[in-house]
């Protein structure tokens, strides 16, 4: 069974949580419970290094996130990014649009 390293790394202030492995609705719930002993603190996940992230771990992250983390997300697919967005969590970046300007203007 594939499983998720989660390395941690502190700068200024702001912890970075390096994810490699595989998220899925298990390792997402190891996710929170890391997430969880940060507190209030500042952190960032980066996503970017993942080699599989099920859908299913978005449901199990999104749980409580946005009222009591401060969470910034990196390395996310626009895929994800819009699953976040489907659960109420702002990646911070802006949604793609779904209509190019050419065929609005069309």
């Amino acid at each position: 069974m594939a499983g998720l390293q989660i390395h941690q790394e502190e700068l200024a202030g702001r912890i970075t949580l390096r994810l490699e492995g595989t998220l899925d609705w298990r390792t997402a719930a190891q996710l929170r419970h890391s997430l969880e002993a940060l507190g209030s603190r500042e952190v960032v996940l980066d996503f970017a290094h993942l080699s599989e992230f099920k859908d299913t771990a978005v449901g199990v992250l999104t749980k409580g996130l946005p009222a009591a983390h401060k969470v910034q997300f990196r390395g996310l697919a626009v895929h994800h990014e819009r699953m976040f967005r489907y659960f109420g969590v702002s990646t911070g970046t802006a949604p793609l649009a779904y209509y190019t300007p050419e065929e609005i203007l069309a």
